[in-house]
């Protein structure tokens, strides 16, 4: 992250008492946990908390709780209400920060106080003006032992989104990208071409589910007339908000896009000057139009994630052909890279016209740090993060 949260959250773990092994492993756990909701909180982040008693046999959670869905009520809260009576004298590990500031709820901070909570071990320090710093000085003024920074890597890591629309004011954007084994991302005129097997299928569906946006342009709309939804089993309602760059409104409406946009929301980024009788009908049909900044008939992709931002988006995959993928490379709006790495050629027989992304290793060896590898049968997942 940049320099000012560098500041806020610190290097190494801070505070009033000792780390121990013990607390890095809880809180390793609550970071876990943290994932449970991931896209599904609103505007609030996915966060955690584990409250941990010892009874006189050793260490045992007693209480946990995740940020519900929507945003409320929020993860301490639920985890002190699970505890009860044993919460007193208790340590309460977070993922970030408790609010310090009266909403619908009073603050987090003070419902730990309230409960007898005698340690509090943090990941991540909160950067809303509201809270930045409070929740710890509340914790402390009511003579609580606070430890900060415990595996704030990871815990930042988890709330890259959410941090990303406080300090940049516009959403994580991770690029998905599937590679033929010649390095093609698809063929002119063959619609969708199956690049890796179903277990790569299955995790990229997983990352939808995780993802509060998901984000491609009228020309793969056209060509593979795809869904965009979350389709493992019990994970459908959890599908994310589907966004469509399409400045001129090409998208057709008998799409399967626009005739799922009552049951799976559909935003379409479009010039104001697109056609006033389609967007009409697309409204009609359930749709959403942003109206959007364009340059050269082309969506302005920033101004765009400034907008999704204000509108709570933290979090957008990008799963777009080569054009919008090398357009997000091009203009440095990619912060994480998700590429999988087919066995096979895309041109066997030598049809069609190959479409690559423009620049990717170069982008990739100046831009990005890989920090993983996973196997999926014959395919190759690689994960990579902005410098």
């Amino acid at each position: 992250m940049n320099e000012s949260h560098n500041a806020i959250a610190g290097s190494a773990p801070s505070g009033d008492g000792h780390v121990s092994e013990l607390d890095k492993r809880y809180m390793a756990a609550a970071i876990r946990f943290s994932r449970r909701h991931l896209g599904i909180t609103g505007t609030n982040p996915s966060v955690a908390t584990l409250i941990v008693a010892d009874n006189g046999f050793g260490p045992v959670i007693v209480g946990r709780g995740v940020t519900a869905e929507g945003g409320r009520p929020h993860a301490e809260t639920q985890a002190l209400a699970e505890a009860g009576e044993l919460a007193k004298g208790a340590t309460a590990y977070v993922t970030l920060e408790p609010c310090a500031h009266h909403g619908h709820t009073p603050p987090c901070a003070m419902a730990l106080v309230n409960a007898g909570i005698r340690r509090v071990v943090a990941a991540s320090s909160d950067p809303d003006p509201r809270v930045a710093g409070r929740g710890y000085q509340i914790l402390r003024d009511a003579g609580i032992e606070v430890v900060t920074g415990v595996c704030r890597e990871q815990g930042d890591d988890e709330l890259a989104g959410y941090l990303s629309r406080s300090f940049r004011k516009r959403p994580e954007v991770m690029l998905k990208l599937a590679l033929s084994v010649d390095g093609y991302v698809g063929c002119v005129g063959r619609g969708q071409i199956a690049i890796t097997g179903a277990v790569s299928i299955a995790q990229v569906h997983m990352r939808r589910a995780q993802t509060d946006a998901i984000l491609i342009g009228a020309g793969t709309v056209i060509a593979d007339d795809p869904v965009l939804n979350c389709r493992l089993p019990g994970l459908q309602d959890r599908s994310p908000i589907r966004i469509i760059l399409d400045s001129d409104l090409r998208i057709p409406l008998t799409s399967k896009l626009v005739r799922s946009a009552r049951q799976f929301p559909l935003w379409i980024a479009a010039n104001n000057d697109a056609d006033p009788a389609k967007r009409r009908q697309l409204i009609e049909a359930g749709c959403r139009i942003l109206a959007t900044e364009c340059e050269n008939d082309k969506i302005a992709l920033p101004e765009l994630l400034d907008d999704l931002a204000a509108q709570g988006i933290a979090t957008v995959m990008v799963e777009g052909g080569a054009v919008v993928a090398g357009a997000f490379l091009a203009q440095g709006l990619v912060d994480r890279l998700m590429i999988f790495d087919g066995p096979n050629p895309i041109l066997p027989n030598g049809d069609g016209q190959a479409l690559a992304v423009e620049g990717l290793q170069a982008f990739i060896a100046a831009d990005f740090v890989k920090t993983g590898e996973m196997h999926f049968a014959s395919d190759v997942l690689s994960e990579y993060k902005r410098r």
